[in-house]
């Protein structure tokens, strides 16, 4: 088995302690930085992904998958040629006022990280003024995701939407929303560009939006 597919095998594990050691001894062998990351950590993330979206996995063994490739990003990170290579782009994310849920913003944010976005997570209780400020003053954002866990906030999620929308960041933004009580007709009704009902669909989501954009 090569030394990858062990790093591979261990993210999707979730096994944090052996993570960092598997890296180093790839590296080690000469194996390149790049295709450490991209095979043995982003795919794994991936496939973490695709088992919590059909149910064969759950949200703990999707957070210490998400872990175990943080602790092996840092041993890579030195060995990769500038930071590009870790990040396919930057995203804006939290939760909109009056909400104080985060697991599962939490979550969303740590699939984006694990499939190689740089993430400003804004955390709970956000102001609109405060998405709209994030995205104007980080140039090189172009995705922002908007959470709400109640019925309750849906109504600022609208209108952290519609700031988006009115702000001079709108044509270099994506905007995405998700959380329990939101659907597809409320994402279409307020004008977000994508709704997700899950982390990893999100995740999947946002690298579409920046593969067609590079594209």
């Amino acid at each position: 088995m090569s030394k990858i597919q062990d790093v591979s095998n261990a993210v999707q594990s979730g096994k944090s302690k052996i993570v960092g050691g598997l890296v180093q001894e790839a590296i080690n062998e000469g194996l390149d930085p790049a295709e450490i990351l991209n095979k043995g950590m982003i795919d794994a993330m991936s496939i973490v992904g695709e088992k919590f979206k059909n149910n064969e996995i759950f949200v703990p063994e999707m957070l210490v998958a998400a872990r175990a490739m943080k602790k092996g990003v840092e041993v890579l990170k030195p060995h990769l040629a500038g930071d590009n290579t870790v990040s396919v782009g930057k995203l804006v994310i939290g939760t909109v006022a009056g909400d104080l849920h985060d697991i599962g913003k939490n979550l969303v944010a740590m699939m984006m990280e694990s499939a190689g976005f740089e993430v400003i997570d804004l955390g709970v209780d956000v102001p609109v003024e405060k998405f709209v400020s994030a995205a104007k003053e980080n140039e090189d954002v172009s995705i922002v995701c908007v959470s709400a866990l109640l019925t309750t906030t849906m109504p600022a999620m609208k209108d952290t939407v519609k700031a988006l929308l009115d702000s001079d960041v709108r044509d270099r933004i994506k905007i995405m929303v998700g959380g329990a009580p939101i659907t597809q007709g409320f994402a279409d009704e307020i004008g977000a560009e994508a709704y997700t009902e899950d982390a990893a669909s999100a995740a999947q989501v946002a690298k579409s939006f920046v593969s067609s954009t590079v594209a």
